[in-house]
């Protein structure tokens, strides 16, 4: 009998040891995660901003055909 509380004890252990282990990896995901949607915040903040700077493209803009000729010409 006292053989099969120490295996039942050394199973908790693990099964707690386990518990801790897998709390604390939860918790750095969510750190991650948190990290990784306010880059995505900041990302989409910036985007719209450029799209607020560039022209309009139904407007057209004057082109020098110069600017487009090949390196060779």
């Amino acid at each position: 009998m006292n053989q099969y509380n120490n295996s039942t004890d050394t199973r908790l252990t693990n099964l707690e040891i386990k518990v801790s282990y897998s709390e604390d990896l939860l918790d750095k995901l969510d750190q991650i995660i948190i990290r990784q949607q306010d880059q995505i915040d900041f990302l989409t903040r910036e985007l719209g901003r450029l799209r607020q700077q560039a022209p309009d493209e139904g407007m057209p803009t004057q082109r020098n055909l110069r600017d487009e000729l090949p390196p060779h010409y």
